[in-house]
């Protein structure tokens, strides 16, 4: 039993209201609607059930819970968020840990094979307290869901419902199975549901930008293989054949596989070649040559192609308005999934629209603070599309030799993968002079600590119980802003 800050209860102090059981039935009013029940979705539903005044509803087409995922990478800055959830222990205990970034080339003296030519560390010294990591992204589902159904307000999802139409704030959805139609009216609608986001065509706004013509397969396997680095994160670059991208999977068993396809022609989408698993292991197999590739089983797979494209406001709102329909993750920027930021950084939207909707919903903060998310967001992501459009061209270029003089040297793209670390951990971005950040006047007052950065961690004692713990892990997802004031030695 443990004392808690509403009286003495018994049971686990985690969970912070009577639980609500898992519904198809759609309310006709809330607060806040949440279309997709992916991890975007989740983030702001989570952050959104810590509070019992605020009415939230999340819907989703699927017929219930994501089992495989697609997503696996989850960053240093996106731990020390799920720290803030109260999850990252459970996610740093079922991950994989990303230590080391091995390096292969073709060798000088026989081009057909690879050959190992550097190994980094993936992450630098005192960047993070928490490491880079793999985790299936049914797992983060799973524990938002957790944490979603333990709020004060005790969220659970809606499924089998598909989103038709939104109509200024009121949303027409209809059953997946019983076509049964029903509208939900909202003060603030969020989609959450991906590139085809209906959301993001109600409020008039398209992604914009371009394909590079360039198809890739993924996939997730158990093979054996003398391949030495198939437990190490690798980036694998042949002469003629292409390159791989190899991730180790949690488990110490499957290991993830990205394999660059043939370049596509001009207008072409890769999912109309037909390609096939097989193909995708027989080009794996030539990249690792001379090491011996032998697939036993394929537990997932797809193709996707390579684009970056990105809306130029991430809601409805303008000079005369405050928003009220928001778009976050892929409904508003895509990109390759090569740097392994496109969850993180979708994370990351949701978490910064949450703490403003809860405010503004709660009477904290007035309504203008709304229109700052696009404002930080939007540059996030246009950093993170200029990143990726250059980190996929090095990684799909031929490697430099002789016969291609305008190829990439592998030295080049390992140059790029070591600048490029703290901004792939999540630890690089900033927001810049708004109405919640402050210009760089007062920097000198605390010069380790850039204004617009996340607030870096570091282990300290408690004053008032002698506590030993990381600064950084009293900023809980709660909407409570925290002063910290540092003494001298």
């Amino acid at each position: 039993m443990q004392y808690h800050l509403n009286g003495y209860t018994s049971g686990d102090p985690a969970i912070h209201s009577d639980q609500r059981d898992a519904t198809d039935t759609l309310p006709e009013t809330v607060d806040v609607l949440i279309v997709g029940c992916g991890p975007t979705g989740l983030t702001l539903a989570a952050y959104l059930a810590r509070f019992p005044d605020i009415t939230t509803c999340i819907v989703d087409q699927k017929s219930g819970p994501l089992e495989v995922g697609q997503a696996n990478g989850i960053a240093c800055r996106t731990i020390e968020m799920f720290q803030a959830f109260g999850f990252a222990e459970k996610v740093v205990k079922e991950a994989y840990w990303v230590n080391e970034t091995c390096f292969w080339k073709p060798d000088p003296d026989a081009p057909q094979n690879i050959t190992h030519t550097n190994t980094i560390k993936d992450t630098e010294d005192g960047l993070s307290e928490f490491p880079h990591v793999i985790l299936n992204q049914a797992r983060v589902h799973d524990f938002y869901l957790e944490v979603m159904r333990n709020g004060a307000a005790s969220v659970q999802p809606v499924y089998s419902q598909q989103l038709e139409d939104v109509v200024g704030n009121t949303a027409t959805f209809a059953h997946t199975q019983t076509g049964t139609r029903k509208t939900v009216t909202a003060k603030y609608i969020i989609g959450c549901e991906g590139a085809r986001s209906t959301v993001r065509k109600s409020i008039g706004r398209r992604l914009q930008g371009d394909s590079a013509n360039k198809g890739w397969g993924v996939m997730d396997i158990l093979a054996v293989t003398d391949f030495p680095d198939i437990r190490r994160k690798a980036v694998v670059q042949s002469a003629s054949e292409g390159s791989i991208l190899i991730i180790p999977r949690e488990g110490g068993y499957m290991v993830r596989m990205y394999i660059e396809l043939e370049k596509l022609p001009k207008g072409e989408r890769v999912s109309g070649q037909n390609v096939t698993v097989d193909q995708l292991i027989a080009a794996a197999q030539r990249i690792l040559n001379p090491h011996k590739l032998d697939v036993k089983d394929v537990v997932w797979w797809s193709v996707y192609d390579i684009g970056q494209r990105l809306c130029d406001r991430f809601d409805n709102g303008s000079k005369d308005s405050d928003p009220t329909v928001f778009i976050a993750g892929d409904s508003c920027h895509t990109h390759s999934p090569k740097a392994g930021q496109g969850m993180n950084v979708s994370m990351g939207d949701a978490f910064n629209l949450g703490w403003k909707l809860a405010g503004v919903l709660r009477g904290t903060y007035a309504p203008e603070i709304l229109n700052t998310y696009t404002q930080e967001r939007q540059t996030v992501a246009q950093e993170l599309i200029d990143f990726d459009r250059k980190f996929a061209r090095q990684f799909s270029a031929p490697v430099k030799s002789d016969r291609n003089p305008d190829g990439v040297d592998p030295q080049e793209l390992e140059r790029t993968f070591i600048q490029a670390g703290r901004f792939t951990a999540g630890t690089a971005i900033r927001y810049y002079s708004s109405d919640v950040c402050d210009d760089e006047a007062h920097q000198k007052l605390a010069t380790g600590f850039p204004v617009g950065m996340r607030f870096h961690s570091a282990p300290v004692i408690r004053f008032s119980d002698g506590k030993p713990m990381h600064l950084g892990h009293t900023v809980v997802a709660d909407g409570r802003w925290r002063v910290f004031a540092f003494a001298d030695r």
